[in-house]
């Protein structure tokens, strides 16, 4: 099992610390370093000047908003950042969200695994460098009656075929994952509620006549090094009740619904109406303690350890950390015990 780094977003405050721990994570041995986006910081532009900080680390979108950019930007960006990262990029791709895509983008969120779909069949056909001629339900290759004409890519990636991993939560995504990606993007994923992801992404595989060999499965985890495992759960607490509570519209939270599946029915309820109330203190304490223990690495070494093994059996290839902490040293500190605990359980 390898490890990544998720630096989340940037322009938080710790944009300069963000490059000292991709720095850091490039020297311990790393395997990628994501960056994310939202409606702040967009994932490209961090991504090149990670890139440009680093040496062998990959470089990748967790993730590049699908109603963010249309498909051909996306390629002609993906093929940028693996030229000037010499072969060291991954797609990361997803559908964002209602209040996002329609609030921020103007695009409206419906159908989202059509659209996907199309999507990704869009940046491949590009990336091939093959003259770009699409016929679908969100987008027409070049556009009729106009001076539009079929074009190609005329940058030439590093590499054939670059990564394309989704970021998916719900079922019918994860299945769709499976059959059109080269690896998956998790969140609050659990060794012990494993088969909830993993069971729509091997029908999805299965449907393309493959397996989950040399499929990535790669969930980011929130990492909490310490010997107080309570105080390492409750300084997760607000990221929790964030996703659970507030992330989308009451009708419409993916994380919200993940909760419930794992059988948290009456705590997702409680964190989402306080959340949605303002009550963000009472929202971050009604997040379970088993849920945010389940879903993180929290402990000293041994105890994170036990848990990378865990995560290992469940079929993980690639464990993104997100180390908790507001100071570098903290960061740091957390990077190098996560290598300490990989090679603590015999996976490094």
């Amino acid at each position: 099992m390898r490890l990544g780094i998720n630096l989340g977003y940037w322009g938080l405050g710790m944009d300069a610390d963000n490059i000292a721990v991709a720095q850091e994570a490039d020297r311990l041995g790393y395997s990628v370093c994501w960056a994310a986006e939202a409606y702040g910081s967009d994932a490209a532009t961090v991504l090149s000047f990670v890139a440009a900080k680093t040496e062998r680390i990959d470089v990748g979108s967790a993730i590049f908003q699908i109603p963010a950019r249309t498909p051909a930007m996306t390629a002609m960006t993906a093929a940028t950042l693996d030229t000037l990262s010499g072969g060291r990029f991954r797609l990361g791709l997803g559908v964002s969200g209602p209040q996002v895509s329609e609030g921020w983008y103007g695009v409206k969120f419906d159908k989202p695994l059509a659209r996907t779909r199309e999507y990704v069949e869009i940046i491949r056909k590009a990336m091939s460098r093959e003259r770009l001629v699409h016929e679908g339900e969100h987008w027409t290759l070049p556009l009729p009656g106009g001076p539009g004409k079929p074009i190609k890519l005329t940058v030439h990636p590093v590499r054939e075929h670059i990564p394309l991993y989704i970021a998916a939560i719900g079922p019918k995504n994860l299945e769709q994952t499976g059959e059109l990606a080269d690896g998956w993007l998790g969140i609050f994923f659990s060794p012990e509620h494993a088969a909830l992801s993993l069971d729509p992404l091997k029908a999805g595989r299965a449907k393309a006549g493959l397996t989950l060999e040399g499929f990535d499965l790669c969930p980011t985890v929130n990492l909490a090094v310490g010997e107080d495992v309570k105080a390492g759960v409750d300084t997760l607490r607000s990221y929790a009740a964030l996703y659970i509570g507030g992330m989308g519209s009451k009708e419409k939270n993916f994380y919200n619904q993940l909760a419930r599946r794992m059988g948290y029915e009456q705590a997702a309820d409680e964190v989402q109406e306080k959340y949605l109330a303002k009550d963000y203190a009472g929202a971050a304490a009604a997040v379970p303690h088993d849920l945010i223990d389940a879903t993180s690495l929290i402990g000293d070494t041994a105890r994170i350890a036990d848990r990378m093994q865990a995560y290992a059996d469940a079929g993980v290839t690639t464990l993104t950390l997100a180390p908790s902490g507001f100071t570098l040293d903290e960061r740091l500190r957390a990077l190098r015990a996560g290598v300490e605990a990989l090679e603590r359980a015999g996976l490094a």
